[in-house]
């Protein structure tokens, strides 16, 4: 373990069997925490817990569509009834390509559900125990597309718009129970969705086109997973206490130095 800033503390990270998540969960052990690590994939949830639990962490795997409130109101209940939690991170999302156009109204609804609905659920379901144990803190993943207009990604960037817009909603009505609400906008990062997003609209490029997306950042690289994770553990520590309210880039100089 390193510096313990999450000591005697339980999480919740959804969409944490993967990607970002995943690096949410592990950091977050490795920080103290007891992690409910949430997934439709349970196996893969499973994985991670595994993990966590190799390097000395304590973790549970739950699946969870969080689109489904029925889904999600159980089990938050359920673990409600057991260790107290204090801190919720809202990863998980699906993403789209397309433009207005091109996007059909089920794959706006699917994007919705998830990356809106399922963070709307979530925060529903939690706010009642963060309220009741005097305070905690939530983390929205959000993105750069919320607002730096990027090309064929209309449904994506509704969605993180809405994030934010959710996350100063929240932090605001809840300043008088002590629950912060901050969110995370990330520039491209490097996980297994851009891999496949590679390969399969760039077959036998994908080593070139990556280089490309590495370059469109100003600092010349893409984000790791372990970064936004750093970013995470920050906000959801005592030590960002006076923090509420905030979104917060992690994108290599791109919405600031593009160009």
């Amino acid at each position: 373990m390193s510096g313990l800033r999450l000591r005697n503390k339980t999480a919740i990270v959804t969409g944490g069997a993967g990607g970002i998540g995943r690096a949410i969960a592990q950091r977050f052990a490795q920080e103290g925490s007891f992690v409910h690590v949430l997934d439709v994939a349970e196996d893969a949830a499973r994985a991670v817990v595994q993990e966590i639990e190799r390097h000395g962490g304590k973790a549970a795997a739950h699946r969870c569509d969080v689109s489904e409130q029925s889904n999600v109101e159980a089990l938050f209940q359920k673990l409600s009834g057991g260790k107290p939690f204090q801190i919720l991170v809202n990863n998980a999302g699906v993403s789209h390509i397309g433009k207005l156009e091109t996007t059909s109204e089920r794959e706006f609804d699917q994007i919705f559900s998830v990356n809106v609905k399922g963070i709307y659920n979530c925060m529903r379901a939690a706010v009642e125990t963060l309220k009741a144990n005097g305070g905690g803190a939530i983390v929205n993943m959000a993105s750069m597309a919320a607002t730096a207009g990027l090309a064929d990604r209309f449904a994506y960037s509704m969605s993180k718009g809405a994030v934010v817009a959710m996350t100063l909603s929240v932090a605001r009505d809840y300043l008088p129970y002590r629950i912060r609400c901050n969110c995370i906008s990330p520039a491209r990062i490097h996980t297994a969705f851009v891999d496949g997003y590679l390969k399969k609209n760039y077959p036998g490029r994908e080593q070139e086109m990556f280089q490309v997306l590495s370059q469109a950042q100003p600092m010349g690289r893409m984000g790791q997973p372990e970064e936004v994770a750093a970013l995470a553990l920050y906000l959801c520590s005592d030590e960002a206490g006076f923090i509420t309210g905030v979104d917060y880039p992690i994108d290599g100089g791109f919405f600031n130095l593009h160009g």
